[in-house]
């Protein structure tokens, strides 16, 4: 009995020494982190590895083993489930789930890393203008400017500056479009802001958030309405770096004062059609450019960037277009981010300058007639909002099919009530492959996003003759005998046909109109050119009079007048004409040539009587001609 009440007590007394032993050393542990406050707690670095500790922890503490009740268990549940849900949906672009982690963020930083109004400034020096970055400032100004505009913060600024001017830099015998620190610096000093404790905390949150789970020092102004960003596209590549330090030293040296950027200080950015180097911003090393590359394009899980796998295509979370390149395949990491504003785009916000009346009445009767339409131009001259725009225009009651390389129309966020459907190629399905599904879809028109592959331009001529109601697509083409010329070649190449004249012929019976876009060096976006293609019908213009001549000189005349007549058509036949319907002349867009007669009457039997009649007056006024449909000549005769 004595014997179990000294083991009892001794067991007692080895708990209370662990248990003793355990609280003093957490209390030397507390005692230690307190001591080891200093200056560099509350820089940006210490404040990021902290972050990334407790959300590390959070999203990896085993739920079941620190004895929670059934209610606080799912509650938790669901918050780690959320959390790392949001974690893995802002590396995609989701500015919901962007919101969530920063709010988080902000409130450990408050709450438990003890960020106050004095240590802020330590990571951030907000009180001292001139130890701020040119890229501070960016961010100050860029989040002031959201607290109002929201995501047209970046325009207005653009706006109110006018920072999307041509402009002359120091060394440069040209002007271009760049934003400089200088200018930054200038905007700052004239915005003389009154941050609060809470702006400078948010400051710092995006800044941790950026370098943490962002897009770096790209973040916040890809997130805003513009055309588009890219990255890592002008600038000296590393592998540059050695090459250069074997033979100019000094160049050497202004790389290393950043007088000359390098691949990693290149950010561009697409707006209204400009494209305008930002010389205020950089990622700051290579590294963090290969880190960018390497999560920017990661939505749906499109497979692994490799050097043997050197690109990848495809979209972010809110519908933009990403491409990304890297070493070997190219000089250096790159991406390509080309965003698309989904709000419905009209025709009346597009079609600028004078005699936009017409022209926009002319493209509404091209859509409603059914008409078969390209749209060609260079990059970034506006195809896909155009077309956008158009399809706006198409009668509701036909079904709409879309290919696309990559969604970029979003027609079913705008026309939610609308029967419509968009494939894409995949890298197992290819758009020929999405081209066939659809056939059997039900739709009445075609819409192809960009006619860029062979199969998928023959495919579209052959659907377009037997398979819808008409075709809209977009094409890279300079010139009208360009695109069809290509489509010719294409034709060929994929083995539909193996004679050029075949083919062209083909090509010329399917295809209407082109509507032929351009970007100007201003950025300007117009309609250069409206084309109609009319083919050429082959008429028997043979004859048999040299049957009644009565010599035989004579009757070999006039039978290898039929002989060259017959070798001149074989052999150079005109297979169409085209003609310019409308032109943009000195600021200006002029109705020409009219419209053929043909495609007059068939665009008269596509449409309903009310804009079957207003294109009667329209061809009227502009052209006098005396338009009918079909169904206007059967009633006359009855």
């Amino acid at each position: 009995m004595i014997a179990n009440l000294i083991l009892i007590v001794v067991v007692l007394g080895v708990a209370f020494a662990i248990i003793r032993r355990f609280i003093t050393k957490r209390q030397n542990e507390e005692s230690d982190e307190k001591m080891q406050v200093d200056d560099r707690t509350y820089t940006l670095e210490m404040m990021i590895s902290f972050v990334k500790r407790r959300l590390d922890e959070i999203t990896k503490i085993n739920l079941y083993d620190i004895g929670l009740s059934e209610e606080e268990l799912k509650r938790r549940k669901n918050k780690k489930y959320e959390l790392k849900k949001a974690l893995k949906g802002c590396t995609y672009g989701d500015v919901n789930d962007k919101k969530y982690i920063k709010e988080l963020i902000y409130d450990m930083l408050y709450n438990e890393y003890g960020v106050n109004e004095t240590n802020v400034s330590k990571a951030i020096p907000f009180d001292v203008p001139s130890l701020l970055t040119a890229q501070d400032k960016f961010d100050i100004i860029l989040y002031m400017y959201k607290s109002e505009f929201g995501y047209e913060a970046f325009a207005e600024i653009m706006k109110k500056y006018n920072l999307d001017d041509l402009k002359y830099i120091e060394g440069e015998s040209k002007p271009s479009y760049v934003i400089t620190p200088e200018e930054i610096d200038d905007i700052y000093e004239k915005e003389n802001f009154a941050l609060t404790f809470q702006d400078k905390l948010n400051v710092v949150v995006q800044r941790i958030y950026q370098q943490y789970k962002g897009y770096s020092s790209i973040d916040e102004i890809r997130d805003m309405n513009i055309d588009g960003i890219s990255g890592g596209v002008s600038g000296l590549p590393e592998s540059f770096l050695s090459q250069v330090a074997q033979t100019e030293g000094d160049y050497l040296s202004q790389i290393s004062e950043h007088k000359v950027p390098r691949a990693c200080d290149s950010i561009w950015i697409m707006f209204h059609g400009k494209s305008i180097r930002l010389a205020f911003l950089s990622f700051g090393t290579e590294a963090e450019l290969k880190r960018v590359c390497q999560n920017i394009y990661k939505f749906n899980n499109p497979g692994q960037l490799s050097d043997t796998n050197g690109y990848k295509i495809n979209e972010m979370k809110d519908g933009s277009r990403v491409v990304v390149v890297r070493p070997s395949m190219s000089e250096t990491w790159a991406f390509f981010v080309r965003k698309f504003d989904v709000k419905r785009a009209t025709l009346e916000q597009i079609v600028k300058f004078p005699g936009k009346e017409d022209t926009i009445d002319l493209l509404k009767y091209l859509v409603k007639g059914a008409r078969i339409i390209s749209l060609t131009g260079e990059q970034g001259c506006g195809k896909t909002t155009m077309l956008m725009a158009m399809i706006e225009n198409i009668y509701e009651t036909m079904n709409l099919r879309i290919t696309e390389t990559a969604f970029e129309l979003h027609l079913r966020k705008i026309y939610p009530t609308r029967n419509i459907l968009s494939m894409r190629e995949t890298e197992t399905i290819s758009g020929q492959a999405c081209l066939d599904v659809q056939k059997k879809t039900d739709g009445s028109v075609n819409i192809i996003g960009e006619v860029a592959t062979d199969p998928v331009a023959s495919w579209m001529i052959q659907s377009a003759q037997v398979a819808s109601k008409f075709t809209l697509f977009t094409h890279h083409a300079k010139t009208f005998p360009d695109l069809v010329t290509a489509l010719r070649n294409s034709m060929l190449r994929a083995g539909v046909f193996k004679d050029e004249r075949t083919a062209e012929e083909q090509v010329v019976q399917v295809l209407n109109f082109d509507i032929h876009l351009v970007k100007d060096f201003r950025g300007r976006r117009y309609i250069e050119r409206i084309t109609e293609c009319i083919p050429v019908e082959e008429r028997n213009e043979y004859t048999f009079d040299y049957r009644k001549e009565k010599t035989t000189e004579k009757k070999i005349e006039k039978f290898m007048d039929n002989a060259t007549m017959f070798f001149t058509k074989t052999t150079n036949r005109e297979l169409y004409q085209y003609r310019n319907i409308l032109e943009y002349h000195d600021g200006t867009y002029v109705l020409t040539n009219p419209i053929s007669e043909e495609n007059i009457k068939a665009m008269l039997n596509n449409m309903d009587d009310t804009d079957a009649e207003e294109f009667k007056k329209f061809v009227k006024k502009n052209w006098g001609i005396e338009a009918h449909r079909d169904a206007d000549m059967m009633e006359e005769e009855a």
